[in-house]
């Protein structure tokens, strides 16, 4: 099923990046890639503790610059989505990982389905997504 309009974590760039194959097929196939500032930054932050950092950083300088990618800043609609997520997962005892919760702000706020490896997701009730399996 591919889906138009998708938001990527973390783990859904770097699988895509490593020739995953339904990762690759979903974020091929997308009419429209956003890239959550939060996501953006896990990624630098990971990449500059790395050997291969100047590899790394020109493959996200080139995928941020296609055509159908767009970075998703943390705006005031981000920032307002994400407090009402996090007040309803802390009231309901299930929090999320911080940047978690500003990628699925993110997502929910472009209108996109969270492309993910990563099942906590779910747990917010808010969001779209796609949770894939290694």
């Amino acid at each position: 099923m591919a889906l138009s309009r998708l938001a990527l974590d973390t783990s859904a760039y770097t699988h895509f990046r490593l020739g995953h194959g339904d990762a690759v097929e979903h974020v091929s196939t997308a009419t429209w890639v956003g890239m959550p500032i939060a996501t953006v930054a896990e990624l630098l932050a990971g990449f500059a503790g790395g050997r291969r950092r100047d590899v790394n950083e020109a493959a996200l300088g080139r995928f941020l610059g296609g055509t159908v990618v767009e970075v998703i800043p943390a705006d005031l609609a981000v920032a307002r989505q994400y407090a009402a997520m996090y007040g309803a997962l802390r009231h309901a005892g299930t929090p999320v990982p911080t940047n978690d919760l500003w990628i699925a702000a993110a997502a929910t706020t472009t209108r996109a389905t969270v492309l993910t490896f990563d099942a906590h997701f779910t747990r917010i009730p808010e969001v779209d997504v796609l949770l894939l399996t290694r």
